[in-house]
């Protein structure tokens, strides 16, 4: 069974805040876009994934990103980022009821597609996440088939993820929990191989395909 992926993505001009700097102000939207370009080009093309719903604060401003073949829809305008995800969920379970669901940042602009695929393989179709490299955030949370996502993000997600019964998967996957909040998150991704919009802005040999 293939899933399907919520992916939450802020205005460009608003995102990514603690990454102001990193490029001159008036190309920060176009950075934090780009972050999420590759991120979707990745998991767009991975094995598994059969569709990608994009919950955007601002559709028109990530329109781009339908280049991709996702879906964009406009985020409720209260609750925050684990609302965004429950109102994404309930758009595809309208679909498929029993389906896998899962909620993917859009942060990871290294994410190769085997790395995604070995994800949900290790999975196996059980409510489980992928901790960033620091242990302490979430990059990928999966449903179990026709069981609620529970989203838990925020501050300490991976612990709340487990605390709720989701399963920490063990594989290495770095490109997959490489998420990209600070500089040096973005340095530590660059040392990866970023996708070709980052790459491109940055300045930086592209080493995802």
């Amino acid at each position: 069974m293939g899933i399907d992926l919520i992916v939450p993505v802020k205005r460009p001009a608003e995102g990514k805040s603690r990454l102001r700097g990193a490029v001159v102000p008036e190309r920060h939207p176009e950075l934090v876009l780009a972050l999420a370009y590759d991120t979707l080009s990745a998991a767009t093309s991975a094995d598994g994934v059969r569709r990608v719903l994009v919950v955007a604060a601002d559709p028109a401003s990530v329109a781009d990103l339908t280049d991709l073949g996702v879906e964009i829809v406009i985020e409720p305008s209260r609750g925050g980022l684990n609302a965004a995800l429950r109102h994404g969920e309930e758009l595809l379970r309208r679909d498929t009821p029993s389906g896998l669901v899962g909620a993917l940042q859009a942060d990871l602009p290294a994410l190769r597609t085997e790395d995604l695929t070995a994800a949900l393989a290790e999975a196996a179709g059980d409510r489980a996440f992928v901790a960033d490299r620091q242990g302490t955030g979430t990059t990928l949370l999966l449903s179990g088939a026709g069981r609620a996502l529970e989203p838990r993000f925020g501050g300490g997600s991976a612990r709340a993820h487990t605390t709720s019964g989701a399963t920490p998967l063990t594989l290495a996957a770095g490109s997959l929990r490489a998420d990209v909040d600070t500089a040096d998150d973005l340095a530590h991704v660059r040392t990866l191989g970023v996708g070709k919009r980052t790459s491109t802005l940055l300045g930086t040999p592209c080493v995802v395909m």
